[in-house]
């Protein structure tokens, strides 16, 4: 039986709380550290499946500026924000376009959306 740790900073508040994760035969088995549940939930994530919020910008045609701020809906798998941010360098719209509003449908297969961040008039 193998025992890791790892010690990470949680970000779920300001508090920063030290968390020391414990993984038995790579599988996470405990957390301590934390001062309220999030911590707990999060350390849990990072060691099994990190995610990752992704901001970026699109081409917009036609708009009082050349680029459109998106975010994506959903945090994404850490290991896809890469593939992702190519993807949006791709991506052209056509002003005008209102904040929230959906720029791409479910980007990669993910099951997440990138979605204004702005409202952007047309000119």
């Amino acid at each position: 039986m193998a025992v890791e740790t790892k010690v990470m900073n949680c970000i779920m508040c300001p508090i920063g709380c030290e968390l020391t994760v414990t993984l038995t035969d790579g599988v996470f088995s405990s957390v301590t550290g934390n001062t309220c549940p999030r911590g707990a939930v999060y350390a849990k994530d990072e060691v099994t499946a990190p995610k990752r919020m992704l901001t970026g910008t699109v081409a917009c045609e036609g708009g009082l500026l050349p680029l459109l701020p998106v975010v994506s809906a959903a945090p994404l798998p850490k290991e896809k924000v890469p593939e992702c941010a190519a993807f949006l360098r791709r991506v052209t719209v056509a002003a005008p376009v209102a904040c929230k509003q959906v720029i791409v449908k479910n980007i990669l297969g993910l099951g997440v959306d990138m979605v204004a961040s702005r409202d952007m008039a047309k000119i």
